[in-house]
C-alpha cells in the first residue's frame, strides 16, 4: 500500500477496501502507519465505506461484511494483525510452562507465537489441534536430528480431525482425541471474550473441541491481544469461571483491566517496559 499523504479519499478508500478483502480484517493504527495519514482520517473513510456497505467497522478496524459473530477470517490474515501484541504475550505464557510437563494448545495465531517461544523448554509433552503449532515442533525435531542443539525435544500429538479456515483440526475425531488425556496447563487462543459471553468462537465444531481441552486441563491460561476482550462470536464454549490466567498486551485500556480483574483470578499484562500481573 503506497503512504502518499496526497491521495485522493477515492484511491485511499480502494487501497484500504483491497486489504480489508485480501487479509480478511485490517487495524485502524495500521492503515494510519501504511498511508501516512491521521487517524481521523482514516475513520472516516472507514465509516464511508461501511455507508457504501462493502466493509464493517469493528473495534479498532473493519472486516469484510460479514455478520462478525460467523466471520473467520483465515490464518495468513489473522497472523498479520497485532504482531508486537502477539510476540509479548507468546513470551509472558511461555514462562509458565514447566519443563517436563504435559500441556496442550489450541488453534490460533497467537498460539503459534507461544509454540516458537516453547522451543527450549525441555521434555514437553505438547498436545494440539493446530496444523501450524505442530509444524513449529516438527520443523525444530528436523533441525535437531541434522546436528542442530536442542536439550529434550518437545513429543508432539496432533488430532486429526476437520481443518478450519485458522488450520485447526475439530470435530468428533479431535474431541476423540482429547477426551481421553490430561493436561498440565492449556494454552488457549480465543477468537472472543467478554463477561457476559465468556469465552467464544465464529466456529460451532471448533467451539465443541474447545470444550473438550478446558475439560481435560488442570489450568486453562487464554492467551489474547487486547482486541478479543469484548468481541463476542457466534458460540460460548467456556465461561470465565473457568479461566485460571488471562494473558493479553499492553494495548488493554485501564478500564478493561479493572473489569477483568473483577471476574478473573491471574490477569497478566505483557509488554512494555515489564511485564505486569496485576
Amino acid at each position: 500500500m503506497s503512504e502518499n499523504q496526497n491521495l485522493l479519499a477515492e484511491q485511499r478508500r480502494a487501497l484500504i477496501l483491497d486489504e480489508v478483502r485480501k487479509r480478511g480484517g485490517v487495524r485502524v493504527n495500521e492503515l494510519t502507519r501504511k498511508l501516512n495519514v491521521s487517524d481521523m482520517t482514516i475513520r472516516r473513510d472507514l465509516d464511508a465505506l461501511a455507508r457504501q456497505g462493502v466493509i464493517e467497522k469493528v473495534h479498532g478496524g473493519a472486516v469484510p461484511l460479514v455478520g462478525t459473530s460467523t466471520h473467520e477470517p483465515g490464518f495468513e490474515a489473522k497472523s498479520a494483525l497485532e504482531l508486537t501484541a502477539k510476540e509479548d504475550i507468546a513470551r509472558a505464557a511461555a514462562a509458565m510452562a514447566v519443563p517436563g510437563s504435559a500441556i496442550a494448545l489450541s488453534g490460533g495465531t497467537t498460539t503459534y507465537a507461544l509454540a516458537q517461544q516453547l522451543l527450549d523448554v525441555p521434555d514437553l509433552t505438547v498436545v494440539t489441534n493446530s496444523v501450524r503449532v505442530a509444524d513449529v515442533f516438527h520443523g525444530a525435531q528436523r533441525t535437531a536430528a541434522n546436528g542442530g542443539a536442542r536439550a529434550g525435544a518437545a513429543t508432539v500429538v496432533l488430532t486429526g480431525g476437520v481443518r478450519t479456515p485458522s488450520d485447526s483440526l475439530v470435530g468428533p475425531v479431535a474431541d476423540q482425541a482429547i477426551a481421553s488425556l490430561h493436561f498440565d496447563v492449556l494454552f488457549l487462543g480465543v477468537h472472543g471474550i467478554s463477561v457476559e459471553a465468556g469465552l467464544s468462537t465464529p466456529n460451532l465444531a471448533e467451539a465443541e473441541t474447545n470444550r473438550r481441552f478446558v475439560r481435560a486441563a488442570r489450568r486453562v491460561v487464554v492467551v489474547a491481544d487486547h482486541t478479543k476482550w469484548g468481541t463476542v462470536g457466534l458460540s460460548s464454549f467456556a465461561t470465565l469461571d473457568e479461566v485460571d490466567t488471562f494473558v493479553t498486551d499492553a494495548g488493554l485500556p485501564a478500564g478493561s483491566r479493572a473489569e477483568i480483574e473483577e471476574h478473573l483470578p491471574d490477569l497478566v499484562v505483557a509488554g512494555g517496559s515489564a511485564d505486569a500481573a496485576l
